[in-house]
């Protein structure tokens, strides 16, 4: 348990940095968790600097158990995913500029026709369309926890959600996997702010 926690953890860091560096984690915002065993996760402490974090700002979180002192406040919905899908390993949570933004539209995000879609596991065509659900923000994170779980019961192939006026959650069977989803997932939100920007600039013309 202890190599594989300390491994868990220098992976932790390590995509601390580079959602850091991407300009998604400002201040002290978002958190990173990966899968120990079947009840135990790492997961980044609260009120940290992800691109400055160190093996002390990991720690471990029981499934079936309150979160740890000094854990994020939002741990139980990452707890929640790893409870509710046996095959996630990884969470990634960011506060990325355009997954703020979208999240105040009020409905779901429909993507399709974007080619990165297919960086999405198990998308093979531009063509499909994948739903990314918003939902209210709630200071009760385990009632938030119990809607989030609701709602992704009846979406069991979506990505990611967003949580309105805060960010994005995604998740992977590894951490690449769960690294490559956020990352498309931020770049295909940037597109959607855009194309939507450009229809209002469009309608205004006419």
């Amino acid at each position: 348990m202890t190599a594989r926690f300390e491994e868990a953890a220098r992976c932790l860091v390590e995509i601390g940095r580079t959602f850091a560096a991407r300009g998604s984690v400002p201040a002290t915002s978002g958190n990173f968790s990966l899968r120990l065993d079947e009840r135990r996760v790492a997961i980044t402490r609260s009120g940290t600097n992800k691109g400055a974090l160190g093996p002390a700002d990991i720690l471990i979180a029981d499934l079936e158990a309150p979160p740890p002192p000094g854990a994020s406040a939002e741990t139980p919905l990452h707890l929640a995913l790893y409870r509710d899908r046996p095959a996630v390993n990884a969470v990634i949570h960011t506060h990325a500029d355009a997954a703020a933004v979208l999240s105040l539209a009020g409905d779901d995000l429909v993507l399709s026709g974007w080619e990165l879609l297919k960086a999405f596991t198990g998308v093979t065509s531009h063509e499909v369309r994948v739903t990314i659900p918003v939902l209210a923000n709630d200071q009760d994170v385990f009632a938030l926890a119990s809607r989030v779980s609701a709602r992704l019961a009846s979406l069991p192939e979506s990505p990611a959600y967003l949580l309105a006026g805060h960010g994005l959650y995604t998740w992977g069977s590894s951490l690449a996997e769960v690294e490559r989803h956020a990352v498309a997932l931020e770049h295909l939100l940037v597109c959607e702010r855009d194309r939507r920007m450009l229809a209002i600039l469009a309608g205004r013309r006419s």
